[in-house]
């Protein structure tokens, strides 16, 4: 997704069409503006420029003119003369100016990436049917437009190292390596972190760690989606798929309020692994290491799967039925969770009007990495606030809700994904208190439970998060959802029917954003469910200007007044 929200335009002439690009753009994204595609290795839109693989050269000129007078010189048809550049020139390090004119494609564009492609593989192994990166390899692609299929350099090939760690989530085939240093400049200029580099010359020329160093920061990950062929790969998805076999579907991150979009790959309802999905409003094309691990949670062994009701399993619709019965009592507390999506905060908040409940919400903080790790470790925790669940800011502990356990003030909680027990709140002060746990996993929590309710991931449902700028994000379900299972907004919806009969509610996020768009100064008027899907809404945050977010200056995130 190239951005083309600049004001300023220039006029160019791109393969004989008279087109508007975006001032200061280089001529690569201004061709994929419309649809052309220059081929290139080490160029990506949100690094610095090398110019070193030569793959992207393009033909380049401008209007000629007579040096005595300035004035346009002429073709005998009265067009302007164009005067080209003798030799192509790379379009990754060339900025559009106005009236030049461009040929991404003629007799000797080709010729010379061709050239190129020959130089690229004079050492690379010809083995694309066991390779990693084989189904989504610019290499390969490229040498399927540009390969001569044949090779002037009949040479023993160089043959490097390969299965080299570099850290403890990079493997490095060296021999697929083509220098395009993508990494390198990653690891310097957003991670923060200058630990790689070549060594040695010509074709000896090798990537490594400087001594003593290992690729090991938060980021590392992101070298191997930078790189354009099958040199750097993930040593936990290292041959474990074939890519085209995939199911590649868009969804949002829940490690932290940064709200970095990701793309989940999956097959027959299995998670193989998360990729950074990009948004230069949100997280550019980066994530952590860390959140690609968030799917192993799906199938990990403290994963709940049988609803539990009196002491003993029962089905579903029992344990629903019994949570009812208890949320009829007259001393009912709801533990909400930041953790969960917009539309369940607003149904937990309906759910807490219909049994005059008193209301408690938890906030997870950790160290910010200012990039892309907030210091808020929860997705969600301003959907709380805009759902009308808290209008006050959580703390990382449930002190009050302790305090008021103690004085006997709660006769039935109702809990949402959150474990007390290490939230502030004595096993004591639970003594004599009807529990209904609604969760994913277990934990000291729903082990006291006298009603247990699994309910679905976030890759196994669909809703809304709102990160830490104020966008609104929707997401879709990813992958099917464990067998008898529901997500937890149909879960509270089945609870606010059968509480009130009178006014049944339909698990839609779609119909609920209505219910929220409805006030008249709402922060969501004019806007739908459907609309975060196709990308983030920003929201007016001015109602929570006073409250001290917790997250420092990142990456695309500023502190607001």
């Amino acid at each position: 997704m190239i951005s083309t929200q600049k004001t300023e335009t220039v006029p160019i002439v791109l393969d004989g069409e008279e087109v508007e690009v975006p001032t200061g753009i280089n001529l690569v994204d201004a061709a994929a503006l419309f649809k052309k595609e220059i081929p290139h290795y080490c160029y990506h839109p949100q690094l610095s420029v090398a110019g070193n693989c030569r793959m992207c050269l393009i033909e380049m000129g401008t209007p000629m003119r007579d040096r005595g007078t300035g004035e346009a010189i002429l073709n005998e048809d009265g067009s302007p003369k164009i005067g080209w550049v003798p030799k192509p020139v790379i379009g990754c390090a060339t900025t559009v100016s106005p009236g030049m004119h461009v040929k991404t494609i003629s007799d000797k564009v080709t010729d010379c990436r061709e050239g190129i492609m020959e130089f690229l593989l004079v050492n690379h192994p010809l083995d694309c049917p066991i390779c990693d990166q084989a189904g989504e390899c610019r290499l390969q692609e490229f040498a399927t437009d540009y390969g001569r299929g044949y090779s002037r350099y009949v040479e023993r090939k160089n043959v490097k190292p390969k299965r080299t760690r570099l850290g403890p989530r990079v493997t490095l085939d060296d021999e697929r390596c083509i220098l395009c240093s993508r990494c390198i400049r990653f690891s310097q200029e957003v991670a923060k972190d200058d630990v790689l580099g070549f060594v040695d010359r010509g074709s000896y020329s090798t990537l490594t760690c400087f001594p003593g160093k290992e690729l090991e920061n938060n980021y590392s990950l992101n070298t191997v989606d930078l790189c354009p062929v099958g040199a750097l790969t993930s040593t936990d998805f290292r041959f474990k798929m074939r890519v085209w076999f995939l199911k590649e579907s868009p969804s949002i991150c829940t490690e932290s309020s940064a709200g970095c979009n990701i793309m989940v790959s999956s097959r027959e309802g299995e998670i193989y692994r998360i990729t950074p999905r990009r948004n230069d409003e949100v997280n550019d094309s980066w994530m952590t290491d860390s959140g690609r691990t968030l799917f192993k949670r799906v199938r990990s062994e403290d994963r709940l799967e049988n609803p539990f009701s009196n002491h003993q399993y029962s089905s579903l619709e029992d344990s629903i039925s019994s949570a009812v019965n208890l949320l009829k009592n007259k001393k009912v507390a709801i533990v909400g969770s930041c953790q969960s999506t917009l539309e369940e905060l607003y149904l937990l908040n309906r759910l807490s009007k219909i049994t005059k409940s008193k209301k408690y919400i938890r906030g997870h903080f950790g160290d910010d990495d200012g990039i892309l790790l907030s210091a808020d470790r929860t997705p969600n925790l301003r959907g709380a606030l805009y759902s009308g669940f808290t209008n006050t800011y959580p703390k990382d502990n449930l002190d009050k809700l302790n305090n008021d356990l103690k004085k006997g003030e709660i006769e039935t909680l109702l809990v949402v994904n959150e474990d007390l027990l290490t939230s502030g709140v004595e096993a004591e002060s639970l003594m004599g208190v009807s529990i209904i746990y609604v969760g994913t996993h277990k934990n000291g929590t729903s082990e006291l439970a006298e009603v247990l309710i699994p309910v679905l991931t976030s890759f196994e449902k669909k809703g809304t998060f709102i990160n830490r700028s104020f966008l609104a994000q929707g997401f879709e379900q990813t992958i099917p959802g464990l067998a008898g299972l529901l997500p937890d907004m149909h879960v509270f919806c089945r609870l606010l029917s059968k509480l009130d009969e009178d006014n049944k509610v339909i698990p839609d996020p779609a119909l609920i954003w209505k219910n929220l768009a409805s006030p008249p100064k709402s922060p969501f008027k004019g806007l739908t469910f459907t609309d975060s899907l196709r990308g983030p809404l920003q929201l007016d945050n001015s109602k929570w200007s006073d409250l001290q977010f917790v997250e420092s200056d990142a990456m695309h995130f500023q502190k607001s007044n």
